[in-house]
C-alpha cells in the first residue's frame, strides 16, 4: 500500500461519530493537497475491506457529493443518525461538524 492511501485510510477511520472531513481536507492532510480525487478513489475501493466510515467525507461545501440517488440518501440517514445535521440546502455546517485530528 503507498503511503498516501494508508495516511488517508488511518485518517478517515479515525474520524469520531458525528463528525465529518472534505475530501481535499484528507487530501491536504495526507500530505497531497491537489489529491481529493485520489481520497473519492481510495474511498470507493477501500471503504468495505477496510470498514471505512465512507458517510462522514463531503465536499469542500459541506454538501453530500455522491450522484447515486440511493446512496445519496443513505449517506444522509447516516449522518443524521449520528446527529449531523443538513440545513434547507442538504449541506452539513463545517464550522460546527468539520473533524480536524491531532497530528501522529
Amino acid at each position: 500500500m503507498k503511503p498516501f492511501t494508508a495516511k488517508v485510510i488511518d485518517m478517515i477511520q479515525r474520524i469520531p461519530e458525528g463528525r465529518v472531513m472534505t475530501y481535499g481536507q484528507i487530501a491536504k492532510l495526507a500530505g497531497s493537497p491537489r489529491g481529493a480525487r485520489q481520497v473519492v478513489r481510495i474511498l470507493h475501493s477501500s471503504s468495505a475491506k477496510h470498514q471505512l466510515p465512507w458517510h462522514r467525507i463531503v465536499n469542500a461545501k459541506g454538501e453530500i457529493a455522491i450522484k447515486d440517488e440511493v446512496s445519496n440518501q443513505l449517506q444522509k440517514l447516516f449522518l443524521q443518525g449520528e446527529g449531523v445535521r443538513l440545513d434547507e440546502d442538504e449541506r452539513v455546517n463545517l464550522p460546527e461538524y468539520q473533524f480536524w485530528p491531532e497530528a501522529r
